[in-house]
């Protein structure tokens, strides 16, 4: 009986190690395949130093994203890139995202061809992303606008009062504390908080006048917290016109001389060997890792017999 369980146990061994190999074969193919492609099919678009169009991607809660600010520095410096299209389908985000998403734009319109292109919703700071552009486009059904500062808490000393529990604070000063959920906002405090909310929304509202070139007291006049269609939008001078990617394509061929035959290129926040081996390699090494973690078991299971 020993001697089986031995055979057993490197039958499993020799099997692991094979199955690592094999991972291993599966990435260097993967790599192959990908370089092949990339140098047969779209030289100037998929390898560095052929002229493109690239197309940044802006989904979901727009937060201050380090790795996005970087590759977006790089975008600005890359020769190779003709124009930039922002790609919005957000419905917000923070404070600082927005005004760092903003300011990163800002800085490559002022070197290159910046257009952005609304779909399902650009609101808020899906809105402000748009601002740096030189042409804005949306569609109909766009839901867009909002432009506004939100705070928001909650107080909960009402239910702890039921439940007979109290917060003790202490502070440095009277708004230290303010907003907390654990007791109400004084008015002094709500005072304070609305007074920071202002100041934010002057940014905001400034970034609208400076982008769209309007009055600030149109802008402010617009600038309650209300959403719009897209083609409410281009009646109130928030968007230029209705249309897609293709339509942007098209004005970057007739006012900024980008030929509409450049490729677009995806700006990635991750390096060209993550981006190619990343997927296949954790695909690789979990397949790997799950083969252990079985071979464990069994060894594990047969343990007390072997004894």
């Amino acid at each position: 009986m020993p001697l089986d369980a031995d055979l057993l146990y490197d039958r499993r061994r020799l099997k692991r190690r094979l199955a690592l190999w094999r991972g291993f074969a599966v990435l260097a193919v993967a790599g192959l395949i990908a370089l092949v492609v990339a140098l047969r099919h779209d030289p100037t678009g998929l390898l560095p130093g052929g002229a493109h169009v690239a197309r940044l991607k802006v989904d979901g809660f727009i937060g201050d994203d380090r790795r996005l600010a970087e590759a977006l520095e790089r975008t600005r410096r890359d020769e190779s890139v003709r124009a930039v299209i922002v790609a919005i389908d957000s419905p917000g985000g923070s404070v600082a995202g927005g005004e760092a998403l903003y300011a990163n734009l800002a800085r490559i319109a002022e070197r290159k061809p910046v257009v952005a292109v609304m779909s399902g919703t650009a609101a808020s700071a899906g809105y402000m992303a748009a601002l740096p552009a030189q042409r804005i486009f949306a569609r109909e059904a766009t839901v867009t606008g909002s432009i506004g500062v939100l705070l928001q808490s909650f107080d909960v000393s009402e239910l702890m009062n039921q439940l007979g529990v109290r917060a003790e604070t202490i502070a440095s000063g009277p708004f230290k504390a303010q907003p907390s959920p654990f007791r109400p906002l004084t008015e002094e405090g709500r005072d304070q908080l609305q007074r920071v909310v202002r100041d934010l929304h002057d940014q905001f509202v400034a970034k609208v006048v400076a982008g769209r070139h309007m009055p600030v007291e149109r802008v402010r006049e617009l600038a309650d917290g209300r959403i719009f269609t897209g083609r409410e939008a281009v009646g109130l001078g928030l968007v230029d016109a209705i249309g897609g990617e293709a339509e942007a394509r098209a004005w970057l061929a007739e006012t900024r001389a980008v030929p509409a035959s450049l490729p677009v290129r995806d700006i990635e926040t991750r390096g060209f060997a993550e981006r190619t081996f990343g997927a296949v390699l954790g695909e690789a090494i979990r397949a790997t890792i799950a083969e252990w973690l079985v071979v464990d078991r069994v060894r594990a299971l047969w343990q007390p017999a072997f004894r």
